[in-house]
């Protein structure tokens, strides 16, 4: 089930909408139509690659190159003689040379960057159900040009799934002129229409397969090229009706954890044909209290130092337990390269997480998939818009560093986009299975109790409707336009901002996508208040107008409010989501302590409408390389991917 699937599955299931948080971008607001590919496939290079091959006494074969430069990204690749690598689970160790970053450490491709000259030397371990390999090899890196082109990243991919690569565009000697040709491997169709990356879908193969492109460049008047390796791996047939489009390969970051072998199966797998029941892969609390490594055993990722990212921010960056607590009502959580936006799904119980709110090193995003996220057109008609963001002191506090700039970022950095989405997408978890239902839970599966729990009208969301209901009904249609792909009829085209103000400003609704579905209505008052209370990090939210050319300097605010979730017409409906979600909060206390909303300046632009509050001028999340880039606007639901009832 990739992302652009679930919520059709979902749909067809009547549950509950998938929610989501993307990397920073730098598209416009509006149509975002899949890229052109190359329509007779990428051409090949004048001279194929070919890697040196070393065939040790067990079978394990290395792969490596001809050349090893220093500064250049390089691989070296493990096989298995008459067998499939993904039967294997991989573990590379460096045993000699200067040290590396090494962060596909788990995958038969290695990849790293060696900046010092010398021999490094490493081993390798490939464990099977019925038999394990140990073995070392050893390489050499000669002293690399001063002028270079360096193309990311060498990795496995399964047949079927997502590939990127990127060019590194540094500002000191830039390239032109790029091109990319395949170097070695079956033939491809790849979207290179930004010339700097690659996308394509990796072919079907009959075996484990090497594919090798190559770009060329020049820099100061000078060629240059790079190949860059992807070993695309043979896998079993798709048979899942979920997961029907290919997932990538995954593991159990605690690989002592008892569930091991049972979270893959039944949480991302291409063969889950129906939910596990409650014994196999219970929720986390119905097996006790708040449990860190308990967490910690229920994590299933692509790339190891996911996990560690992901377990630094429960030690670190959670002094509450806030996700610790929310957490008990899922079966698991999932981090892999090829999972955007992030989302829950109540058939598996699991979250799914995007690792672009996760990485801190340049190299940990290097592994990250840029497979676009692609966003509907739903809404064009409309004559309005409604622009987010989350601010403190005066600044946004999302990540904006674009993805061709290659800087590390620091855990403060890091925190705010993951804590909004966290908040968010756990809140949809504990909106179906809040920690007071655990002990009555029957089974035998999660989705026999969702049926039981919704068609009783017991989840929060449908308790908080009953009780506190949004009243705008032109908002709720003009939602259906929007977030769901109802065509707008005339009226609805007729509307400008100042409608719009005087529909939603009165209403009880946090932001304009609280009114998709009462599951989401629920899930963006429990992300605001606490975003809020735990960080006072405010969201703010705004009716535009629609130039052509939507920025932030170009859309002007008709009525705006800085920390919505403060207005006294929200509270009871706020706090009633928080007792229901997290009662040892006091969500009445919790909601009378937030800050009063700020009004926006009517008539200035939403950029203007940054300065807004006495400032002490502090640059949380605007350090280092994010200070010198201009967030894009990002308008209501685009975190999300279409809603449903």
């Amino acid at each position: 089930m990739k992302r652009s699937l679930c919520c059709i599955l979902i749909s067809a299931m009547g549950l509950t909408a998938c929610g989501g948080s993307s990397d920073s971008s730098t598209e416009s607001p509006g149509d975002i139509t899949p890229p052109p590919v190359v329509p007779d496939g990428l051409v090949r290079c004048d001279t194929q690659f070919q890697l040196d091959q070393t065939t040790t006494t067990s079978g394990l074969v290395f792969l490596t190159e001809p050349n090893y430069k220093s500064g250049q990204p390089a691989a070296i690749i493990a096989t298995l003689q008459g067998k499939h690598v993904t039967e294997y689970q991989f573990n590379w160790t460096q045993t000699a040379g200067s040290k590396l970053i090494l962060k596909s450490s788990k995958s038969p491709v290695l990849a790293f960057t060696a900046h010092d000259t010398g021999s490094y030397k490493f081993e390798v371990t490939a464990v099977g159900r019925q038999s394990s390999f140990t073995q070392s090899i050893e390489i050499n890196v000669e002293a690399g040009s001063d002028v270079q082109v360096s193309t990311r990243v060498d990795h496995q991919v399964t047949e079927g799934n997502s590939v990127s690569f990127r060019v590194d565009t540094p500002e000191t000697n830039p390239l032109s002129q790029i091109s990319w040709c395949i170097a070695g491997g079956p033939a491809l169709n790849v979207d290179i229409s930004a010339p700097e990356k690659a996308l394509f879908t990796a072919p079907n193969v009959d075996e484990d397969t090497l594919s090798t492109l190559r770009v060329s460049a020049v820099i100061n008047g000078q060629s240059v090229t790079d190949d860059v390796h992807l070993l695309i791996t043979k896998e079993g047939s798709i048979t899942s009706q979920y997961f029907d489009e290919r997932v990538a390969k995954t593991f159990a970051y605690n690989l002592s954890s008892p569930y091991k072998d049972d979270l893959q199966p039944c949480v991302y797998s291409n063969q889950l044909q129906q939910s596990c029941t409650i014994s196999r892969l219970p929720l986390i609390g119905q097996l006790g209290g708040i449990n860190k490594q308990a967490i910690l055993d229920r994590l299933l990722v692509s790339h190891h130092w996911m996990g560690e990212n992901f377990e630094y921010f429960l030690e670190n960056l959670d002094p509450n337990s806030d996700f610790a607590t929310l957490l008990q009502s899922v079966t698991a959580i999932v981090i892999s390269y090829d999972v955007r936006p992030s989302f829950y799904w109540v058939v598996t119980g699991a979250i799914y997480l995007d690792p672009n709110d996760l990485w801190l090193l340049a190299e940990e995003r290097d592994t990250i998939n840029e497979a676009p996220d692609y966003r509907s057109s739903f809404g064009n008609d409309l004559n309005f818009l409604m622009p987010w963001r989350y601010v403190k002191d005066n600044n946004y506090t999302s990540y904006v560093v674009p993805r061709s700039v290659r800087a590390d970022r620091t855990a403060e950095e890091m925190m705010p986009d993951l804590a909004s989405l966290l908040y968010h997408e756990l809140a949809h978890a504990n909106d179906f299975f809040p920690r007071s239902v655990h002990t009555s839970l029957s089974g035998p599966t999660l989705l026999d109790d969702y049926f039981r729990r919704s068609d009783a009208k017991q989840l929060v969301s449908d308790q908080l409707t009953a009780s506190y209901p949004l009243n705008s009904q032109e908002m709720a249609n003009l939602a259906e336009v929007s977030f769901k792909g109802a065509t707008a009829n005339g009226t609805q085209k007729a509307y400008n901002a100042a409608d719009i103000s005087s529909f939603f400003s009165p209403d009880r609704a946090s932001d304009y996508y609280a009114y998709s579905t009462t599951r989401e209505d629920a899930a963006m008052l429990f992300e605001e208040a606490l975003m809020s209370h735990r960080y006072s990090i405010q969201r703010d939210v705004a009716v535009t107008d629609k130039p052509e050319n939507p920025t932030g300097s170009t859309i002007n605010v008709d009525w705006g409010q800085r920390g919505r979730i403060g207005d006294a017409s929200l509270e009871s409906r706020a706090a009633f989501v928080i007792n229901q979600m997290m009662p040892e909060l006091n969500g009445a206390a919790l909601v009378n302590g937030l800050p009063e909303p700020i009004a926006m300046k009517q008539g200035l632009s939403w950029s203007e409408n940054l300065m807004l509050s006495p400032s002490t001028q502090s640059q949380l999340n605007r350090t280092s390389a994010s200070a010198t880039f201009t967030p894009e606007i990002r308008l209501s639901g685009d975190r999300h991917v279409k809603p449903v009832d």
